[in-house]
């Protein structure tokens, strides 16, 4: 779950700091965790947004209203990734709780704009990744609630390639997207990573389509 809130200068996003140990360890992450069998709703998403109101509350503390989370995105990982875990992406704005962490499964919070997220290369998998740098474009909650995602609730299903040794995550859009072929001249939408891993990227190309 995405918390925003507005900051002296711009939108604001929450990130956690998760421990050493277990998944996604030592990363920044939002707030988050796994669809539990007693999680209420009529089907997947709406089970999801229970579960996002659930987690927040568990993990920070933060109390939100799952009927008022706003379908950003949904995310599944490549067939690489060490765990995989289908997942969807709410915005929530902040009601102003403090939050609070256990200093155990997350071990730090910042709220930082999102462009300075990115430009700090704090460690975070991919789908943070790019929200962020669709975050970037948004100035206020306001915003994000009148113009909602940049094209919608997307679906991202990721494919990874190779180049230069370095892993490459394709996704829908791009011309490499079925064939692998990263040279296939046409739309990009791609994410170098710095090495074989997926903790630390170089650059997100996307064009329009």
């Amino acid at each position: 779950m995405i918390v925003v809130r507005d900051g002296e200068r711009s939108l604001e996003v929450l990130l956690l700091k998760r421990s050493s140990i277990g998944a996604f360890a030592d990363m920044w992450v939002f707030p988050g965790g796994r669809v539990d069998d007693a999680d209420e709703g009529a089907d997947e998403l709406e089970k999801a947004r229970s579960a996002a109101a659930r987690e927040a509350a568990e993990e920070v503390a933060i109390a939100v209203d799952a009927a008022s989370l706003v379908a950003w995105s949904h995310w599944t990982p490549p067939s690489i990734a060490p765990k995989r875990f289908a997942t969807w992406f709410f915005i929530a704005p902040w009601t102003g709780d403090d939050v609070t962490i256990d200093d155990h499964e997350i071990v730090d919070h910042v709220w930082l704009e999102p462009a300075e997220a990115l430009a700090q290369n704090l460690p975070m998998a991919p789908p943070t990744l790019v929200t962020l740098v669709q975050l970037a474009d948004r100035s206020s909650v306001r915003e994000i609630a009148e113009l909602g995602p940049p094209r919608g609730v997307e679906f991202f299903v990721t494919r990874p390639a190779r180049h230069e040794g370095a892993l490459v995550l394709v996704w829908h859009g791009d011309s490499a997207y079925e064939s692998g072929d990263l040279a296939v001249p046409g739309p990009r939408h791609r994410m170098f990573m710095r090495g074989a891993g997926l903790d630390a990227y170089d650059r997100y190309e996307r064009t329009d389509t």
